[in-house]
């Protein structure tokens, strides 16, 4: 697949978990489709299970998902969102691999945030 097209398809991809259409995004899924989270060593296999595991997220509100980069080239496509559900807010880094005008593979960043260390005050800007 060309980068435009495996861009394409992930574009549909976040603009469906955007919907709260799990199953829409689900259907974007290629059948050996697997997502990693390196942070907690879970892999998620199939589209079934990764439908069930956001519908049953046990989230505050509705998921509202912002696109804020992509980035593709003939071997994948990088992206980076921000995912809040009305209280919190949270930044996911993903590289998708799309076979088949499918998302085939996945592994996801969740970077916790945490406390700017005050040694490096003088050369940094806080935003």
């Amino acid at each position: 697949m060309s980068s435009e097209e495996s861009r394409y398809v992930v574009e549909q991809f976040w603009a469906a978990m955007n919907a709260n259409d799990f199953r829409a995004a689900g259907d974007l899924l290629h059948d050996e489709f697997m997502l990693e989270w390196p942070q907690s060593g879970e892999r998620i296999r199939g589209r079934e299970n990764f439908v069930s595991i956001n519908e049953h997220y046990p989230a505050t509100g509705r998921w509202q998902i912002t696109l804020m980069r992509i980035v593709a080239d003939p071997g994948g496509v990088a992206t980076e969102v921000m995912v809040t559900d009305g209280v919190r807010s949270d930044r996911a880094i993903t590289f998708s691999t799309v076979r088949d005008s499918k998302i085939v593979h996945q592994t996801e960043y969740w970077p916790d945030r945490f406390e700017a260390s005050p040694w490096r005050v003088q050369w940094v800007e806080h935003g």
